[in-house]
């Protein structure tokens, strides 16, 4: 059994990903560089003008003293407003556009990737992947990278100016560094492991949350509201707990900086005043020396402080380069099948979605079937038989756990065959469709929505396609193909957006197609439309209908009746009436 999440990079193959991108802006990088040295630099100006007064004010220096420190310091404000404005437009120019080409490819990476992987795992995570992750690493780019090179660059300067003002001062301030080392030995391993868990944590809840969404309706329907409340209250909660455990751990991370900054400025000030009273120093040096120590302390709390948003960027960040380097590494199908006109073989299927693929909790048992081209089966039967899992098998989007589904072909060609895991998908597509119950109307023109499987497809195919299950209120359309639809657009009704995915099947023009109660959302009204349009879109190839209403399996050559993951009737429609079984049963209670 496949994971039930996508895969999720080492923290170097992610940083792998991104050093093309910033390569190709050296450039804005050496630009950044310069003016955050220029604004770094200058910050020390105010520092050592207080330090030099220190010094020459009580020696008896005139007014031109203070005149010379205040226009220093003026001209320091202004390459450091210089330098902040540059160096955010340079960023700009190299966070950006990094962070939209990454978005685009795992965008790409996750349409690329099959539809039975994504069945394995949910929506859920893809989708916070290219969604919540993508957020995140969009916000550090923008508010927390500035923060974090700015801090820096600040804390190299002003370490190297604190060993210029005095060497012996500097000493003393390297003793931070091994103080610093420590709180970044406890921080670092702890914190890597707490911060991925918190966005896996963050990718099950929308994943909760999306399922109890789009699952909206049936929840309603079997009262299950509050079993799925409780389970999104759960992973809500957890995610919750996980967030309040990182911010405690990053307020002992602070606690652990403080105290170092204690030592350090009190061993500073220290040593300063030894080396005043014997005569090696100033007090305008150490007073120096004091202020660019103390100037350390807003940027390297930054550097903590901003390391939870970093962290944290970058477990999303690993996350994506997953989804990008998993679409890259999986294996490239290469079974085809040729131009035959194949058999649709469903042998001895069994499907269970616990992990363990010996369990006992089988939705399919042992269900076997055979469509010919052209011909039409419905299967009926109550919820939970088994029914949309038989369909999916069928489709390809998801792998039986035991058994086998091929197509084969017919004829002279009967010796080839291939398991529908083994087919390509764009090749798998060629062969079957699927149209499920709930379609999706994308934000775009008509001709955009029919023309899906055949983007270059002429005006008068799309159109063709419409006209063949009935869809001619698209004539009557104000621009026609060019009429906007989807979110934005012109208002479709259920019944006119089911025409559009039925239009879509007859412009594939697939072998077979598998329709998962694909008329159920029109209601009764659009009912008798839609079973129209969808023979129509059948016409002259196989079918696997899951049937919402019993005229549906009333025209099929053969119907499937299942109840608990099993087949137990099968026959034409006159079959199973005149059998007084099931089927029997249920026509019965549709017809009067």
């Amino acid at each position: 059994m496949m994971h039930r999440t996508l895969s999720i990079a080492s923290r170097r193959r992610s940083f792998a990903r991104l050093a093309p991108l910033l390569r190709r802006r050296a450039g804005w990088i050496v630009l950044l560089a310069i003016a955050g040295l220029a604004n770094a630099g200058a910050g020390l100006v105010g520092p050592w003008a207080i330090g030099h007064l220190v010094d020459r004010l009580p020696a008896g220096a005139g007014p031109e003293v203070v005149w010379t420190c205040a226009v220093a310091v003026m001209v320091a404000g202004i390459v450091m407003a210089l330098g902040t404005w540059i160096g955010a437009w340079a960023l700009a120019h190299i966070a950006m556009p990094v962070v939209a080409e990454l978005r685009t490819e795992v965008v790409d990476s996750a349409l690329a990737l099959e539809s039975q992987r994504i069945e394995a795992t949910g929506t859920g995570d893809l989708v916070s992947r290219v969604a919540d992750d993508s957020r995140k690493i969009s916000e550090a780019a923008a508010q927390v990278l500035p923060l974090v090179v700015e801090s820096l660059l600040v804390v190299l300067v002003s370490a190297a100016g604190l060993a210029a003002v005095d060497w012996r001062l500097g000493i003393v301030g390297l003793v931070a560094l091994p103080m610093y080392w420590l709180t970044l030995r406890w921080y670092l391993p702890r914190s890597e492991p707490i911060y991925k868990e918190e966005r896996a944590a963050f990718g099950r809840r929308a994943g909760r949350l999306l399922g109890g969404l789009t699952g909206a309706a049936t929840l309603r329907a079997y009262r299950a509201e509050g079993g799925e409340m409780r389970r999104i209250d759960a992973a809500s909660g957890q995610a919750r707990d996980l967030s309040i455990n990182v911010f405690r751990f990053l307020t002992r991370a602070f606690g652990r900086n403080n105290r170092a900054e204690a030592v350090v400025l009190s061993l500073l000030l220290i040593a300063g005043f030894a080396l005043v009273w014997f005569g090696e120093s100033t007090a305008g040096a150490v007073t120096t020396a004091a202020l660019v120590f103390h100037r350390l302390f807003n940027p390297i709390g930054a550097l903590v402080g901003l390391f939870d948003q970093v962290q944290s960027a970058g477990a999303s960040l690993t996350r994506m380069v997953g989804v990008i380097d998993e679409a890259h590494a999986a294996p490239r199908r290469t079974t085809t099948l040729g131009a035959v006109s194949p058999s649709l073989v469903l042998k001895d299927l069994w499907f269970s979605y616990d992990d363990d693929p010996d369990s006992d909790n089988h939705v399919l048992r042992g269900v076997s079937l055979r469509i010919e081209p052209g011909e039409h089966i419905a299967v009926v039967g109550t919820t939970g038989a088994g029914k949309t899992t038989l369909a999916r098998i069928a489709a390809g989007l998801s792998a039986p756990t035991h058994g086998h589904a091929v197509l084969m072909g017919a004829g002279a060609a009967s010796d080839r065959a291939a398991e529908l895991t083994a087919l390509g998908e764009p090749e798998l597509r060629v062969h079957i469709a699927m149209i499920a119950q709930e379609v999706h109307t994308f934000s775009g023109t008509l001709r955009e929505n029919v023309s899906l499987p055949h983007p270059a497809a002429a005006d008068e195919a799309v159109m063709a396609a419409l006209d063949a299950v009935g869809a001619r209120w698209a004539r009557s359309l104000p621009k026609g193909l060019d009429t906007e639809i989807g979110e934005g657009g012109a208002r479709l009704s259920a019944v006119q957006e089911q025409t559009i995915a039925l239009a879509r099947l007859v412009l594939a023009d697939p072998d077979f197609a598998i329709l998962d109660e694909a008329t159920a959302e029109a209601g009764s009204a659009g009912a008798h439309v839609l079973e129209g349009s969808a023979q129509a879109a059948l016409e002259g190839r196989g079918a696997l209908i899951v049937a919402h209403r019993l005229s549906q399996a009333e025209k099929a050559d053969r119907i499937l009746v299942m109840e608990h993951g099993q087949v137990i009737e099968e026959g034409s429609h006159d079959e199973l009436v005149a059998g007084g079984g099931r089927y029997a049963a249920l026509w019965q209670a549709w017809s009067t």
